[in-house]
């Protein structure tokens, strides 16, 4: 086991554990002598689930879904977003913030934070945990909360793994609704679109950039259930609530059709000051041409809310901006998209921003 999404570091553990308990995962960390890494569906871009010369702890065997109740479901780490809806979904229930692709975990989720198209209204997927149980570096079980070791709580929600694996967690649910409509709407500048992020009655949303000839910006408003109309689109759909948070499913396998799924992904996403992401955002996309994205990249564009997960930070009133390169063939080479990370993530820095954590930058960024 080696490598993740980003295809661009490869390092090899010393030892591959597959935990099937708390207990297992503490008793590892209590034995180490070395680095000991959690690695979930491994969707980092630049070695962070990996080590070198260290233990790769596979949380994949930590994947139950515990007892489902109306306001809260309990959930082992190493879970998936997908497995999780599996079991609450026939309750009608959810969380409400989702990944885009549902085929990341829990544990990997909640360690960076995660940012999903609802979390303009609640928050990040770490917003969304009532309670954990993380294993120390120490070697203990710890049960942590808002309420209870409020320290531990903290330090491991966006903390990828520095102050402890994060072994099971109780996720707040919300009802489901059954259908949902897609609104898509078309602006001529980053701050329009910006604008629109902002005031649109939306239940999620998310902006994307597009190169077709010149940079041009789209915005998905999805309305769940009786929602309010969204006026100015020029595309509406209406779809499952069930299709809807797995619309990524077919585009994926096409993606892993073409090989482009398995090619390097040097991501590049940082969060922006409102104030100041306009500028940035035009700028970055002004020297960004169809090679330096690649036949499958994306850019995403979006204003989540970040409550209360202090190991993550944000600047007030943050803009994501996602660069999603691929390392497609014919495209820039790998190494030229990591510049170009680093140029976005000097100019983020340079107006108050600050980077994502699974993203791709050269060590020396930071």
């Amino acid at each position: 086991m080696s490598g993740d999404f980003g295809g661009i570091v490869r390092l090899v553990a010393r030892e591959v554990l597959r935990p099937r308990s708390a207990e297992e995962v503490a008793a590892v960390l209590r034995d180490a002598d070395g680095p000991v890494v959690p690695r979930g569906c491994a969707h980092s871009t630049y070695g962070q689930a990996q080590t070198d010369g260290g233990v790769l702890l596979d949380m994949r065997g930590l994947r139950a879904v515990h007892r489902v109740r109306p306001d809260r479901v309990t959930v082992d780490a190493g879970a998936t977003w997908r497995e999780v809806l599996e079991a609450t979904l026939p309750h009608g229930r959810t969380p409400p913030v989702l990944t885009d692709h549902l085929d990341v975990t829990v544990g990997g989720t909640l360690s960076a934070g995660g940012v999903g198209g609802a979390s303009h209204r609640h928050g990040l997927q770490a917003d969304q945990v009532l309670s954990l149980e993380v294993a120390t570096p120490r070697g203990e079980v710890v049960a942590c909360s808002p309420e209870r070791r409020r320290d531990l709580f903290d330090a491991v929600r966006g903390g990828l793994g520095r102050h402890g694996v994060i072994v099971r967690a109780v996720l707040r649910l919300v009802p489901a609704p059954e259908r949902v409509r897609v609104h898509t709407l078309a602006y001529a500048t980053a701050g329009a679109l910006l604008d629109a992020l902002r005031r649109l009655p939306a239940d999620h949303l998310q902006g994307r950039a597009k190169l077709d000839p010149v940079w041009r910006y789209e915005l998905t408003a999805a309305v769940y259930g009786s929602g309010p109309e969204i006026t100015g689109a020029f595309e509406v759909a209406e779809t499952s609530y069930a299709e809807f948070v797995d619309r990524m499913r077919p585009d994926v396998a096409e993606l892993i059709r073409l090989g482009e799924w398995a090619r390097p992904h040097p991501w590049g996403i940082v969060f922006l000051p409102a104030r100041r992401a306009a500028a940035v955002i035009e700028a970055t996309l002004a020297e960004t041409t169809a090679a330096d994205l690649g036949l499958s990249g994306l850019v995403l564009i979006s204003r989540p809310v970040v409550r209360n997960v202090p190991a993550l930070p944000v600047p007030p009133d943050p803009v994501m901006l996602a660069m999603l390169r691929t390392a497609s063939p014919g495209a820039a080479d790998p190494a030229v998209m990591l510049e170009a990370n680093r140029r976005l993530l000097e100019r983020a820095r340079a107006v108050g921003g600050t980077r994502y954590p699974i993203d791709a930058v050269p060590p020396e960024a930071g």
